[in-house]
């Protein structure tokens, strides 16, 4: 796994050991990062489920101002650490916490995102009750961006009450579902 384009293109990173992560293939994530590209520069990230960072560090690699990663993984995080040390990328912020914990705190702080990226374990309903409290904690700026990976076989429900499912892609077994506010 490399980051691919922007300031640390070609960069290796490292990944965590074991079974417990999925990381996001090179195929999805260059994938995403095209239909995002317009979004990134400049903007604050929320990397959810961050295993090992990828995501993340791609977002300030192509120009995010800020990056927030998220795992409950002590393994994950430090790994995630590791790698933004290696990629010498600054604007990184690591929590190490459930992610209900980290939005609550977010929220608290008064914090948005111009981007938020989740990539839960497939198959355990995180996708649905995450773009919940998203919405209901405010967390996602009005014309922001959310970012689901799950599993070919799952069925997203396409909306909260104000968050609507606006685009989906798939690639082999994994699907990207897009989310946005509907007057976005």
């Amino acid at each position: 796994m490399r980051v691919i384009s922007g300031i640390a293109r070609g960069i290796q990173l490292s990944s965590v050991s074991g079974l417990a992560t999925r990381p996001t293939s090179d195929r999805v994530k260059e994938s995403l990062f095209n239909i995002i590209r317009s979004q990134i520069p400049n903007s604050d990230f929320l990397d959810l489920f961050a295993g090992n960072g990828g995501i993340g560090i791609e977002a300030l690699s192509r120009g995010a101002k800020s990056v927030v990663f998220v795992d409950s993984n002590p393994a994950c995080v430090q790994t995630i650490k590791k790698n933004l040390a290696k990629t010498r990328l600054a604007g990184g912020e690591v929590y190490v916490c459930d992610v209900n914990r980290s939005l609550q705190i977010m929220s608290r702080q008064g914090r948005s995102f111009d981007i938020i990226f989740l990539d839960p374990p497939y198959g355990k309903g995180f996708v649905q009750s995450t773009l919940k409290s998203i919405e209901e904690l405010k967390l996602l700026n009005q014309t922001g961006l959310i970012v689901a990976e799950y599993g070919k076989k799952q069925d997203i429900s396409s909306k909260t009450s104000k968050i609507f499912q606006v685009r989906e892609e798939r690639y082999g077994d994994t699907k990207l579902g897009f989310f946005a506010y509907k007057e976005a």
